[in-house]
């Protein structure tokens, strides 16, 4: 009778302890947008860590990154970069480190953000929101499929890059106005395909759509979600402070809200700040003064400090995850379609006064901050 007894008590403190471990929080999506380092290895460029010569990728999962950001352009003629033998490339660079990867389909041939969503080339000439809908599936399908072919399976997959205006647009510059009937069209067909490779390959892939800036985010899902979108899993939000309304705190709020509403998780997919207020080349830094938060100079020890807390921001909202964009962009000798060098040579993750040495932002990577 007291073995049957101990043996019941020990079965019961085992079920208990195994649903404590069901329980338990899963770690912070940590990471950096890496979609640049290739271009910038092929450049000539050289990221050390402790005066060494490393590679982007190991540092980052030794650093504690748990996660890698990627964009995918359709066709682009003016790089050889973004494209899918790139991206290709990436992917299996970050999963030789065993991170995850958040594939990021601009549906564009060059970047598309809330001024630009520029239909690709190859698709400018489908008016028809059906075929141009079917024509997004098969490519979405297809890029994705053969990405599992080649066991370089994403575990996340946005549709579309800051998408606050309409999707796929044949003119240059974004219209202000949306046909949110044919946004939402456009939309679902590439949210299908990424369930449909998933159902089909037995993998869940999770979906995911990106707003930039929580100011517009609200109001973009309410109206997505009255026009029909179908059930995805993520929200992405860029935040960068220096074209927000909201502080920290209210980060807090305003993702806490989105979460609670749109029932959706929720994650920072896009984000920088300076450790220097110096331009280190000819390129012009897209973050400037102008940018800059009260408490938060721009140090080594201050973009540390505010990454650390807008982590914790974005945690005490409810939130699951912060990627920065492009740690990895040093300057070199290589141009982009605005000049040569680097436009966030000051809001990299390594020190261009000291040959692009490691900074300590690194750390922010460190999940036994956040519990």
């Amino acid at each position: 009778m007291k073995q049957t007894y101990l043996l019941g008590a020990a079965f019961l403190f085992s079920s208990f302890c195994c649903q404590i471990k069901d329980i338990e929080k899963e770690p912070l999506l940590l990471g950096g947008d890496l979609s640049y380092v290739n271009e910038m290895e092929d450049c000539g460029g050289i990221f050390k860590n402790n005066g060494t010569k490393v590679d982007p990728y190991k540092l980052f999962k030794e650093k504690g990154a748990n996660i890698v950001r990627v964009r995918l352009w359709h066709s682009p003629d003016w790089t050889k970069y973004s494209t899918f033998e790139d991206v290709k490339k990436s992917i299996r660079r970050a999963k030789e480190q065993n991170m995850q990867v958040l594939l990021d389909f601009h549906y564009s041939d060059t970047w598309a953000d809330p001024a630009h969503q520029i239909i690709p080339k190859a698709w400018e000439n489908i008016k028809d929101t059906k075929i141009l809908g079917d024509t997004v599936y098969a490519y979405t399908y297809k890029v994705l499929n053969t990405l599992a072919d080649a066991n370089l399976t994403p575990e996340f997959v946005q549709v579309g890059n800051e998408i606050n205006s309409e999707v796929m647009q044949y003119t240059k510059d974004a219209a202000k106005t949306i046909n949110w009937q044919r946004n939402v069209a456009l939309l679902n067909k590439g949210i299908e395909a990424v369930n449909k490779i998933s159902a089909t390959r037995g993998t869940k892939i999770q979906t995911m759509l990106h707003i930039a800036q929580p100011d517009e985010a609200y109001n973009w899902f309410e109206n997505a979600k009255k026009n029909g979108i179908i059930n995805y899993d993520w929200i992405g939000l860029s935040y960068y402070p220096k074209w927000s309304k909201f502080n920290l705190l209210g980060l807090t709020n305003e993702v806490k809200r989105i979460k609670a509403d749109f029932n959706k998780r929720v994650m920072i997919v896009e984000t920088g700040y300076p450790y220097s207020p110096k331009n280190f080349d000819s390129a012009n830094n897209l973050l400037d003064g102008e940018g800059k938060i009260s408490g938060y100079d721009y140090t080594p020890d201050g973009q540390l400090k505010f990454m650390i807390d807008l982590t914790k921001a974005v945690v005490k909202g409810g939130g699951e995850g912060i990627i920065y964009w492009e740690p990895a962009w040093i300057s070199t000798n290589c141009n982009t379609a605005w000049g040569k060098g680097s436009h966030w040579d000051n809001a990299i993750f390594f020190d261009a006064e000291r040959g692009n040495e490691a900074l300590p932002v690194f750390n922010f990577f460190n999940q036994n901050l956040y519990k």
